[in-house]
């Protein structure tokens, strides 16, 4: 196709602020997502492992968004996973659609091509496949994909490994906060109730990319998110008033601090808005897993160590579910173009 369907054109007001993603990439000038490198983070010299830590908890304060380099998770894997996303994508649809979610019913794992929580009543220039990938007697292998035929067991030792990531970044956020080491974890539900959720986001060439999203602004409602991607960039940042551009940064990993511990942490930490960028030469493909704490078993507000006379708590408590919701029915003070929308 030459043009886009008129669904998926963006608001007036909001184009002009989508440009050529392949040269924003390469712009040296502005700000730059910061990159960690997590090599010492568990180091016996206490003076490297201090400095690492505090990288990454000035990275988390400073934008609530970073690259992650020697995160511990080795290429073969994330590239196993990589080619087992890719190959799904690569079939006909007639063996996609075996896989196809039943939003209506409250089906949301699966495959899919339309966001059903838009905020802006557009669609979104992707497909995307949406399952629990941890812990895995929560998660449903039948509605994994059969082909290719690594894809089961890639994904589900790449879930265990990030789950073991998840601990370490938590315990780095909590001493952040002056708390013990576990208490971040224990917050968000620990190993036994804190979900992974996988949403492969697959974004097609676009004929009209200044017009499109592929993914409309939003922050993560997760506790953290973690994303691998295909070196085409199209992630973008709202930062300090503009859109940044994220590099691509060979084997590493993203991560964002989602609402959950933006709350926790009473704002200490951000939750940055971000959204996802098309291009009309290459197709772009993320895997992007969500830390989620368990819906209804844990109240959602700031810790009491965060709290103080001079800092008073900025959120109300609500459970996971109702953040949700609020985030669904009420705009955000970032009013209009950038409002952002929860992730699923």
């Amino acid at each position: 196709i030459e043009r886009i369907p008129k669904e998926y054109i963006r608001p007036e007001e909001e184009r002009p602020s989508i440009g050529d993603i392949f040269a924003e990439e390469k712009m040296d000038g502005g700000p730059q997502v910061p990159t960690v490198d997590l090599k010492g983070i568990n180091s016996e010299d206490l003076e490297v492992r201090e400095k690492c830590r505090e990288e990454l908890r000035k990275a988390a304060v400073d934008w609530g968004v970073m690259h992650l380099v020697n995160h511990g998770i080795p290429e073969e894997l994330t590239g196993r996973v990589k080619a087992a996303g890719e190959g799904f994508f690569g079939q006909p649809i007639e063996e996609k659609e075996k896989y196809a979610n039943d939003q209506a019913a409250g089906n949301v794992q699966g495959y899919g091509s339309k966001l059903a929580n838009n905020a802006s009543g557009q669609l979104e220039w992707e497909d995307y496949f949406f399952h629990c990938v941890f812990p895995e007697d929560k998660t449903d292998l039948s509605i994994w994909p059969k082909t290719p035929s690594d894809y089961i067991a890639a994904t589900r030792e790449y879930a265990k490994q990030l789950r073991a990531l998840t601990t370490t970044v938590l315990a780095v956020l909590s001493q952040g906060l002056g708390l013990e080491e576990e208490r971040l974890e224990k917050e968000v539900g620990g190993m036994e109730e804190l979900l992974l959720q996988m949403k492969i986001n697959y974004y097609p060439k676009c004929p009209q990319p200044e017009l499109a999203l592929g993914v409309e602004a939003h922050t993560d409602v997760s506790a953290l998110t973690f994303i691998l991607h295909n070196m085409v960039p199209g992630l973008q940042l709202f930062y300090e008033g503009k859109w940044v551009t994220a590099k691509c940064v060979p084997n590493s990993i993203i991560m964002h601090v989602g609402d959950t511990v933006e709350i926790l942490s009473n704002g200490k930490y951000k939750s940055i808005p971000h959204r996802g960028v098309v291009n009309r030469e290459k197709v772009r493909v993320s895997w992007a897993v969500f830390c989620e704490p368990p819906k209804e078993k844990i109240i959602l507000q700031p810790l009491p160590e965060t709290v103080s006379e001079a800092d008073p708590p900025r959120f109300p408590p609500r459970t996971f579910a109702q953040h949700i919701k609020h985030k669904l029915f009420r705009l955000t003070d970032q009013e209009g173009a950038d409002t952002p929308k929860p992730d699923e």
